[in-house]
Parts: C-alpha cells; structure tokens; sequence
C-alpha cells in the first residue's frame, strides 16, 4: 500500500504556472515567434521553474482579431493556473478592452503593442504594464529624427486608420508644433499594392518631402514598393513606426531598399547584430541558440528582433517579482500579490537593454509612465542591411543596453 501511495504521488503532475501569449501567429509570425522565444529563454534561465511551480507558455492565436484577445482575455480569468498575459502586436484589442482588463483583473505584460491608452487607465489599481515603444514619445523622436537626421520641412503622416493611428497623429501634430501644415492620409488593414500605388503618387505630387509611415508588415511592404515602383520622380524617404519589423517584411522589400530608398525605423536601443560584444548578451544569445536552433543560427538576421528582446527583459522583470511573492494554489491572489509587487521590485534586474531599477511604480494622473519600462532616452532609430538584420543608426553619447557606444 505504501509502495502504492509512492507511485501515484511519483507520477503526480508538477503545479503549473501558464503565461498564456496572446499574440497574432497566423498574420505576423514572425514577431509573434521572437516574443515567445524571448520569453521562454528569461524562464529557461531558472530552468522553467519557481517556488516549485513548472513555468508554461500558452500560444493564444488572436489572428489580429480585438474579439479574440478578448476571448483569451477570458479563458485566462477562468484558468486555475493561469498566471500572467503576454500580450502581442497590436494595440486595438488592449485599448478596446481596457476597462475589462483592470475591472476584472488580467494582469497583461506587453512587449510589443505601443498605442499610449493602453497602461493609462485613471486608476491606481492598474493591470498592464508595459515594456515596449510608447506612442506618446515614438511620435517626438520619428519628427525628430526626419527633421534633423534627413532634414524634412513638409512632412505627410500616412497612418493606418485605427486607434493605433489615430494616437499617433495626435503625437506626431504635438512634436511637429502648432504651425504644421502637415497631411495626413488613411489606410485600412489590408490595403493591397494597386491602392497603395495611388496613394503613394498622390503623397509624390504633393508637397511631402518625406512620408512618416504608421502601419504593420501587410500593409507597409505595399507602401515601399509603390514607392520603389515610381519612375522618373524624387522617392520620399519614410520614416516608419516599429509595426512593419512584425512580419514577413524584408522579403517583401529587398529588392525595394536595395534601389536605395530610404527606410528608417524607430526600435529600443539594443541590437542584436551587437550581441557577441556583450558579455551578457552573448551569455542569453547562446542559451536562445540552444533552445530554438532553428530559428537563430544566425541570430543577427532574425526578424522582428525587439519582440524577442523587450520579451526577454520583461520575462526577468516577471521572474523578479516572483521573488517577491510566495506563491500559491490560489493564483487569484497570486496575480494580485504580482501586479502590487511589479510596483516596487526590490533589486535591480539585468536586461539587455538596460539594467532596470524600479521600472514600476503606482499609477496616477500625475505620474503617467508609471507602468512603462522604457523612456524616450531608450528609443533609437534603425534600418534593414542587406541581409535583412537591423542596424542601429548612430545617435551620439548614446548608451546601448549595458555597454557605451560610440557613433
């Protein structure tokens, strides 16, 4: 009987902790893919485990559909051993579904989507913290950067007609100042070559000199080939939001960057084709290696790179609030015990951006960022090499991720 007893609790399943990833992996794979190694190679760092609980990523394939988040956003509440959300790309569902998420608890890490609403809900109790672009700065340094790095006077917002879009107009108009003259032009999702064709020969014609672009991969490889496309006229330079790195864009484009237009990109100020010069880097890079050989033989030309890093950065800020609480069965009270403690982590943690030291704290109208992990000082801007990895484009005194750089 006792050998019995022995045997049942031997075969006895290990309490799981889950962190289900509500991401889009039918529509962009590819960012979907690096926050989800990222991610997984932070937990792989305690050997996927804490307080004896097994640490478990879900996939949730929202399909760029807000219902569907919103349905995980459920299934996650109802889930016993649900812990925490990674969210994913897009904005619209965690902007949609605010309200929901605070009121009802779902405590949401988001490394990707960048709409500012998203961690701005007026009240303390906040659910969502985020360690990405924040779209009430990415706008200042995209007018930045084209007005002194490429020296554009009459700037045309072309921007994907979502709330997304929408909050980054407002920024983009505020940087730009009261005197701006600037256009703007509306896209939906899907918009296919021919109709972007119009659009981009429309832009041409008029007084742009360049294009401040806001749109993911699908919609976005469209805009830079018609523009590519245009014979016998001057090709704007477009400066983009992050959202085109999500997908299957460079393979879409090459041929277009390679005529030499110009495409500049805001990212986090880390790179990975820069990782074999960091001690730390290198040691994460390797461990990544080992669990997704497939994926990052070459780890400087994996697409959508920021998903993988802010995920990473986000997965040890995750492990360190862990730390900070004692875990139980009751995961109610475990994901109330986190969301208070992700406010006031006791130690610094180590990232690849940066070394985080109380990147949290309680959320009021007069402490905005409180749940944003980055600032404007850790933005940069990027371009595409020719074997499709990002490079960070020079920004002077710069510190990038936990070494100096020089231009």
């Amino acid at each position: 009987m006792a050998f019995s007893c022995a045997s049942i609790a031997a075969t006895e399943e290990p309490r799981v902790l889950k962190i289900y990833h509500d991401s889009d992996y039918s529509n962009h794979y590819a960012s979907a893919l690096a926050m989800k190694m990222g991610l997984a190679t932070a937990l792989a760092q305690v050997n996927n485990q804490v307080q004896g609980y097994q640490l478990q990523i879900v996939e949730k394939n929202h399909r760029g559909n807000s219902n569907r988040s919103f349905l995980h956003m459920r299934q996650y509440l109802n889930d016993p051993d649900a812990l925490a959300v990674l969210g994913g790309l897009h904005s619209p569902p965690y902007i949609k579904y605010r309200e929901y998420i605070n009121e009802r608890g779902v405590l949401l890490l988001v490394p990707w989507a960048a709409g500012s609403p998203i961690t701005r809900y007026p009240k303390a109790e906040n659910w969502v913290f985020r360690l990405s672009i924040d779209d009430s700065k990415a706008g200042y340094t995209l007018v930045e950067h084209a007005k002194q790095s490429l020296h554009c006077k009459n700037m045309q917002l072309l921007l994907e007609n979502t709330p997304w879009g929408k909050s980054n107009e407002k920024t983009m108009r505020a940087a730009m100042g009261p005197n701006s003259m600037a256009g703007v032009t509306w896209f939906n999702w899907n918009t296919q070559y021919a109709s972007a064709r119009i659009i981009i020969r429309d832009i041409v014609q008029s007084e742009a000199d360049c294009i401040l672009f806001v749109g993911n991969a699908p919609e976005g490889k469209h805009f830079v080939n018609a523009m590519a496309s245009l014979e016998g006229v001057d090709k704007l330079p477009i400066i983009s939001h992050w959202g085109i790195t999500g997908g299957a864009f460079f393979p879409a484009v090459k041929e277009s960057l390679n005529r030499g237009l110009i495409l500049h990109f805001i990212q986090s100020c880390f790179s990975l084709r820069d990782y074999q010069y960091h001690t730390f880097a290198k040691e994460v890079v390797t461990l990544a290696q080992r669990l997704f050989p497939e994926h990052l033989e070459f780890p400087e030309r994996l697409a959508a790179p920021t998903g993988f890093v802010h995920s990473y950065d986000l997965g040890k800020l995750l492990l360190q609030g862990l730390q900070q609480v004692t875990v139980s069965n009751d995961m109610v009270s475990n994901r109330k015990q986190l969301r208070a403690v992700l406010e006031r982590l006791d130690n610094s943690v180590v990232g690849l951006i940066k070394t985080y030291k109380n990147p949290f704290s309680v959320w009021s109208s007069d402490n905005q960022d409180a749940h944003e992990a980055l600032g404007k000082d850790d933005v940069c801007m990027a371009k595409y090499e020719h074997d499709g990895g990002v490079t960070l484009l020079p920004r002077r005194d710069k510190v990038v991720g936990n070494e100096a750089v020089n231009d």
